[in-house]
């Protein structure tokens, strides 16, 4: 074989890796952005611990057939490039989403997250997520409130009868 195809094939499989290893992968087109539009996003990303490839997209089509994700395929058109985390499912499409409400440039065509193939909405749903503490708040909040509405009824019963109510 031809070392252009041996080369190829080794890309194919480091996608296919990155693929089926990622937590979460976002495809966008990125047509458009200035080059300080793409460092910018590049920066926001690798803080976040998300690696963005530009990947061709006959190399990517073969790799989601070798991993099970060839619906992914449609999403596969134009100039691509693909954002993978393997440590957070929310945060790409957080930064992504907010970055394209910015710029008009990029766009968010699709998407696998925790191995199902998704489409923009579902991307956006992710994205106007509260983050992983506000979610523990609100959860917290609503753990709180059962204890809290006793210690209140306790203490409307115990004014009523005349007690004094316990400090708190």
């Amino acid at each position: 074989m031809s070392k252009a195809i041996e080369q190829k094939k080794v890309v194919v499989a480091e996608i296919a890796e990155k693929l089926s290893s990622s937590k979460s992968t976002i495809v966008t087109d990125y047509r458009g952005l200035t080059v300080k539009q793409s460092n910018e996003l590049r920066k926001q990303l690798r803080e976040a611990g998300v690696e963005l490839h530009v990947m061709k997209n006959t190399l990517t089509r073969r790799a989601t057939e070798q991993v099970g994700l060839s619906d992914l395929n449609q999403h596969l058109t134009g100039p691509t490039a693909i954002a993978f985390s393997n440590e957070d499912v929310v945060a790409p499409a957080k930064i992504l989403y907010n970055f394209a409400k910015e710029n008009k440039a990029l766009e968010i065509k699709g998407g696998v997250v925790e191995g199902n193939v998704v489409g923009f909405e579902q991307i956006k749903e992710l994205a106007v997520l509260p983050s992983r503490e506000g979610l523990l708040s609100m959860l917290l909040s609503v753990l709180q409130a059962p204890v809290r509405n006793l210690a209140l009824a306790v203490q409307a019963v115990a004014e009523k009868d005349g007690e004094a109510a316990p400090e708190a």
